[in-house]
Formats: C-alpha cells, structure tokens, sequence
C-alpha cells in the first residue's frame, strides 16, 4: 500500500502566513520522504518508527506550542493544527504519537510544573531526546475519572504508586508518563494529583502492548505500577488539582485530535479523487456521474467545515480564550466528519476500498479512533451542553 500525496489544496479559512506555508511545506516534503514509503509496512508490524519520530524533535514538531526559553518552537495551536494535518494526511500513527507528546505529556508539566520541573523536562521533550505519555484512563475508569483506582500515598518525602493506566500512547517508548492518581479518595475528582515518572523507576513498567483496528504504528499500552516510590518533588502542581489541571491540557488536546481527524479526512479525500479521475465504467471516468461528484460535494463540505472549527478552536487558544466549548465542537465535529468522510472514501473504490493494496480501507481504520480518544463524542456532547447552557442560565 501506497499513500498518494499529491492532493488537492483545501481551503483554509484564512490567508497563511509566508511562515506557516513554510511549515506545511516542509512537513508535506518529509511526510511524503520518510513517512509515505513506509505506512503498508509499519501497519502490518505494528511497527513503531521511533528513528522518523526522533527527526520530527529535530524539526522542531515535538515541542511546537513551547516557548524557545524550554527548548520549544515557540508556534502557535495554528501551527500545529497545520503540522499533525500535515501528518496525519500521510499516516494517522504519526499524527497521534505527535499529539500525545506535545498537547498531553509535555504539556501537563508546561501548565502545572513549576520552574524546575519545566527546566528539567521540556528541554529534553521539545527536542525529542525524550518521549511523553500521559496516563488518566484506567481499566474501570474512562470517562468516569472520578472512578479512578490507581492510588499515590504520601510516605514521609514520597508516594508510593500502586495501580495501572490503561490505552496509553506512547505507554512503551515513554521516557517520562505525568500519571493522575488518587491522592485522597473522599474527594472524588477533587482527590486526584498528577506526577511525574521517569522510565528506569522502580515499580513503574509498561504492560501489555494493545494490538488495535487502526493506528497501528503508534503505540498503545498499559502502564503498571508496583509499589513505585517517587519523590514528592514529582508531584505536579497542587495535591488534589490534578483533574483540574487535566481538563485543561484536554482542552487543547481536543484541538490535536481534531486536526488529527482532518489529516486522515483529507488523505482518504485525496485518495479517492484522483481515484475517480482514472477509473473507468460504462465508458467514462467515474467522477463524470452525478451520484459520485454529490458524495464528493459532500465529504469536501464536510471537511472544509471541520477545518473552520478547528482553526477557530486553534486561533481562540492562540489568543488566551478559553476553549472548552470550542475544542469540545472542532473535536466532535471534526472526528464524526471524518469517520463519514472514510466511508465515503471506501465506498468510492468499490471492491478496491476493501483492499490493503490502495488507501483507504487504512485511513478507515485509523479515524475511528478520533471519535474515542481524549474524550468520545458523547462526553464532547455532555461538555458542550453544559457550556452553552452555563452562559444562558434559566430566568425561572
């Protein structure tokens, strides 16, 4: 399987700068120099292209939203929409590895560690000498994080970890997991604290490594812990605010995930454009019926509206705002697009589609996931409602 990427430009919904087209330049050239060769084979392996990963930290791609003071590029959420898009469109495993890097691990310890805990991580982070995975999701908690059992018990100077996280990206190749543990069960979410665990400390290892419908390429694995014994240091921000400091690296991890979803979206739409161009029946290329150019009127609708949202989402978190009905929207939208879009996609090669020898049935599999991670659509739908609904409070 080969992924084709010479798509036709989307619109975005504003005027790049020169900077930005640089950027999407230069990803589209790598992407389709180290990442396009390799997709059939990676998936197939399950293989995890930790030498491809490392030269996205050489370019900058694992510390994007980090300022240059910690080793980051100093961009913004519009640059790295544009940059996971850019990925994604080529393979979804790169997408989401870069995204539970940046937006997830790295970025917990950016918006709740305090300055030596910033100096000691982000500088390896950003420039992809280390990896990040972050851990909220447990065998019996999902999106009920105040079911949590994974527990952190002060003693003396330090916790003591005992429990297991569960659909970990990155879980294997980690060099440091921010893990939220309960810290005082009474509490509920309001009992939950984050830390940070080195890989190589005693008692903490990753478990079972998940073998999934899609996504192949990254990975995905428990981790467990053991009586693991951390220093109170590790502790990220406050004891007890770790859930709340949770929602808020969600918020722009959403805004990932949705741009995850329109990498996918736009490389299964590439796909299948130029697919109708050159397949022929009853004499003509397909894309000259009219049942064919509405599905495709349809999926670049679609997928020009999920970029709207996304952008939108991306230029609000650039500018300070808050963004949890915003993230909450792009990511929805943008991931159920995306599955439609997919379908779509397959359905357009025929007999074809159901082949690993073209495209699409991978990204198929692969944009499932946007609608699951980092919250399902329906917890979306739950965080939007309370939202809107917080900002228009009865009169009654």
């Amino acid at each position: 399987m080969t992924v084709e990427l010479e798509p036709v430009e989307s619109l975005y919904p504003f005027v790049l700068n020169e900077e930005q087209e640089q950027l999407r330049r230069e990803i589209r050239s790598f992407a389709a120099q180290e990442i396009a060769p390799n997709v059939g084979a990676w998936d197939e392996a399950c293989a995890f292209p930790l030498e491809v990963i490392k030269k996205l930290g050489q370019m900058g791609l694992l510390g994007v939203i980090f300022p240059p003071e910690y080793g980051g590029a100093g961009l913004g959420y519009v640059d790295y929409v544009l940059a996971i898009e850019e990925l994604s469109a080529a393979d979804g495993s790169l997408g989401i590895t870069m995204a539970a890097h940046n937006s997830l691990g790295t970025n917990h310890i950016f918006l709740a560690g305090n300055e030596r805990q910033k100096r000691r991580y982000i500088p390896l982070l950003a420039g992809g000498e280390w990896l990040a995975a972050w851990g909220l999701t447990e065998p019996g908690s999902g999106s009920d994080a105040s079911n949590a059992r994974t527990t952190a018990v002060k003693k003396g100077d330090r916790y003591v970890l005992n429990g297991n996280k569960t659909f970990i990206t990155n879980g294997h190749y980690a060099d440091v997991a921010v893990v939220i543990a309960v810290t005082d069960k009474s509490k509920g979410t309001h009992g939950l604290s984050a830390f940070a665990v080195e890989k190589g400390t005693k008692g903490f290892r990753p478990g079972k490594k998940e073998n999934k419908l899609g996504l192949r390429a990254s990975d995905t694995s428990e981790l467990i812990f053991e009586d693991c014994e951390i220093p109170e240091e590790n502790l990220l921000g406050v004891e007890g605010e770790g859930f709340i400091d949770a929602m808020r690296v969600l918020d722009g991890g959403r805004i990932s995930i949705a741009a995850l979803a329109l990498g996918i979206a736009r490389g299964a739409l590439d796909a299948a454009l130029k697919y109708v161009k050159e397949r022929r029946q009853f004499g003509k290329a397909i894309a000259e019926f009219q049942g064919i150019q509405w599905k495709l009127a349809d999926m670049a609708t679609e997928l020009d509206a999920a970029r709207l949202l996304t952008q939108r989402a991306a230029v609000l978190k650039d500018a300070g705002r808050k963004v949890t009905r915003e993230s909450s929207m792009a990511k929805l939208f943008a991931s159920e697009a995306a599955v439609r879009i997919c379908d779509e996609a397959v359905q357009l090669f025929g007999g074809y589609g159901f082949i690993k020898d073209y495209p699409v049935e991978k990204y198929y599999r692969d944009v499932k996931l946007c609608t699951i991670g980092e919250g399902t659509s329906e917890i979306q739908r739950m965080v939007i409602a309370r939202e809107i609904l917080r900002v228009h409070p009865s009169r009654g």
